[in-house]
């Protein structure tokens, strides 16, 4: 099982006179009530005609190329895929790709915007960590083999992201005896390896989401030998500890990804010492601050998937909110597919 290689480390958290005016005055407050109650967001199960087979540890991103989610690969609980399946809002398809990544799991994937391409990097096959680079062409749904000059070191669970500048970035990973704390940004051709004045900790399977309203990137929690229970940003440039008034509890191969209802980058379940959550959190503008600054808050829904690590999770624009499908709860694979809904 792909996680157990990771696991193994030491850090293993709202009378009146006369009845007419007094209908009219309980409008009123009723339509103030309604405007001022605080949205409520839910999740809600999607029931789609064919669902990709159940899985967990797969690489799951948005690709405005051609305006579907794309899916690759993962552990279906038995053994390793290579797999590729896309969502449009409705449907999941399979993608008979005439050439396909090998088989793997923690693999991550993030679109380049300079190249219009999906990139995706690392993952663990049962064997050995990978540090191939595949590009996916939502143009011709084709996967190309990359051959760069060079490349990040070959890890299971590493960052990838979109970064504030259109590049697809890499962060971290665990390599089977170390966690990786060096950042790599795909040129299209190549990976050049950035030297930045700080970055996060070394960890390996933490949450990132980027708000495409401030350009930031958001990264939180994951495996480590240093205490990840900690925040960063990332605004293209630097990297920023936050100290934000709340925070989630400790959680590793978290599901996160950028809300556009909620304004707000939305993280989603993860492991917690072998235990999986199923707690909503979002990192979101606080106006009542000075400065207005950004916190954690948990978002209370009514119903919730249930508890999961190794997820994905992407905002789908055709549908208008963010799915999240499969993962697994207590090492056992999950194959549906939900939306939150605002």
């Amino acid at each position: 099982m792909p996680v157990h290689e990771v696991k193994s480390r030491p850090m293993k958290q709202t009378q009146f006179r006369n009845f007419s005016l007094g209908c009219c005055v309980v409008a009123l407050i009723i339509s103030s009530a309604t405007a001022a109650a605080p949205r409520s967001p839910t999740w809600v199960q999607l029931s789609v005609p064919i669902s990709p087979p159940a899985r967990s540890y797969l690489a799951m991103t948005y690709d405005p190329a051609s305006g579907k989610v794309i899916m690759f690969g993962g552990f279906d609980g038995t053994g390793y895929l290579n797999d590729t399946w896309t969502f449009d809002g409705t449907r999941w398809s399979r993608v008979q790709a005439p050439v396909s990544p090998p088989a793997r799991a923690a693999s991550q994937m993030a679109y380049d915007a300079t190249t219009q391409k999906v990139v995706l990097f690392g993952g663990y096959n049962g064997t050995r960590y990978l540090g191939d680079t595949w590009l996916w062409d939502g143009k011709t749904s084709r996967w190309t083999h990359a051959t760069p000059a060079h490349h990040p070191t070959a890890v299971t669970s590493p960052m990838l992201f979109t970064d504030p500048n259109g590049h697809a970035d890499v962060y971290g990973g665990f390599n089977g005896r170390f966690y990786q704390n060096s950042m790599w940004q795909w040129t299209g051709s190549d990976w050049n390896q950035l030297s930045l004045p700080m970055v996060p900790y070394a960890r390996a399977s933490a949450a990132v989401g980027v708000n495409d309203i401030t350009g930031e990137v958001v990264l939180f929690g994951g495996l480590a030998d240093i205490n990840p229970v900690n925040t960063w940003t990332y605004d293209g440039t630097n990297w920023t500890l936050q100290f934000p008034r709340t925070q989630p509890q400790w959680v590793y191969a978290g599901s996160a990804a950028f809300d556009r209802n909620l304004k707000a980058v939305v993280l989603f379940g993860g492991g917690s010492g072998g235990i999986d959550q199923n707690t909503t959190w979002e990192w979101i503008q606080n106006p009542t601050w000075e400065g207005a600054g950004f916190t954690w808050k948990q978002v209370l829904t009514a119903q919730s998937p249930p508890a999961r690590e190794g997820a994905g999770m992407a905002y789908d624009p055709s549908l208008g909110h963010v799915i999240i499908f499969g993962g697994q709860n207590s090492e056992v694979p999950l194959g549906d597919t939900w939306e939150l809904v605002p």
